[in-house]
């Protein structure tokens, strides 16, 4: 059962993570169009995507990894690699929730306000975009950081 559940957090892991650079590749693909309605479009997708996979990801992530050191018999705040691996999910979550996706709602909503007759703000929304990218950094570095730990396992 151990290994199921650590084979089940692995893909939970993939999943999470390839969204994540799914949506930088797309989102930057999209912003080199200076297109409002493609960058609207793209940044639409990108916030769905948000909700189907990567939410579900941490949801699994957290959920297996938890069963997979319990059944491992890995006391996970008396192992390091596993505590400081939360701690940087825990960042990255909050760098999510507080920054990035507010961010990609106001985002959207220039980009959207850019299209048809409405004025295209490409400065503005270049000046956020550059929030989110810095964001977005913190919030896909923390959890490479963990995967990292949790391949290495310093300490063990």
């Amino acid at each position: 059962m151990y290994l199921a559940m650590k084979t089940l957090h692995i893909l939970a892991v993939v999943l999470f993570l390839g969204n994540i650079f799914t949506g930088l590749f797309w989102k930057a693909h999209a912003d080199r169009t200076g297109d409002p309605r493609i960058i609207a479009h793209t940044l639409e997708g990108i916030i769905r995507s948000d909700r189907w996979f990567t939410i579900p990801g941490v949801v699994l992530i957290v959920g297996f990894g938890v069963a997979a050191a319990v059944l491992g018999g890995l006391p996970i705040l008396g192992t390091g690699w596993i505590w400081q691996s939360i701690v940087l999910f825990g960042i990255s979550g909050l760098a999510f929730m507080l920054q990035v996706a507010p961010l990609q709602r106001r985002l959207l909503g220039l980009a959207a306000a850019g299209i048809g007759n409405q004025r295209w703000e490409a400065a503005a929304y270049r000046r956020l975009s550059h929030r989110w990218e810095f964001w977005g950094i913190l919030a896909i570095l923390t959890p490479l950081a963990a995967l990292g730990l949790m391949v290495y396992k310093p300490g063990s």
